[in-house]
């Protein structure tokens, strides 16, 4: 049986372990840099990180912030020996539930168009894919 969930708010003690999760679920990539994404996040009133724990170790987390019109989750994770125990279900209604404090009407994300599982695992809690298309520019300039 999987240990029961309980989230909170990041504290500056769970760095490393955040950023060992995120690579455990592959979300770290060249182009983001995780501690200068934790370290910007948690400097601005409009971002949080929430961490999942079962018991004393770090098994979730999702980064969530709004820009005054919508709210945006980032780094979604769940440990790899945890999935399928409801813990990515509960870390997305936490996050929701902060957006909604904040005023938020709605929320999005984006996922890399090759992870199908992803994708299903977010229609599952009602997110659709949207008639929009993203664009970028890197700001930058060490950036790809």
């Amino acid at each position: 049986m999987t240990e029961a969930l309980s989230i909170r708010h990041y504290e500056a003690t769970d760095r490393d372990d955040v950023v060992a999760l995120w690579t455990a679920c592959n979300l770290v990539v060249p182009w983001n840099d995780p501690l200068a994404d934790i370290a910007l996040a948690v400097s601005k009133p409009n971002a949080t990180i929430m961490i999942g724990c079962a018991g004393e170790r770090t098994v979730a987390s999702v980064m969530v912030g709004h820009d005054g019109h919508r709210g945006w989750f980032y780094y979604l994770a769940v440990d790899p020996a945890c999935r399928g125990s409801g813990h990515g279900r509960a870390m997305v209604r936490a996050a929701e539930g902060w957006l909604v404090e904040a005023g938020m009407p709605k929320a999005q994300l984006m996922v890399r168009a090759t992870n199908h599982a992803v994708v299903a695992f977010y229609e599952r809690l009602g997110y659709a894919t949207g008639p929009v298309t993203v664009m970028q520019k890197w700001l930058k300039t060490d950036s790809p």
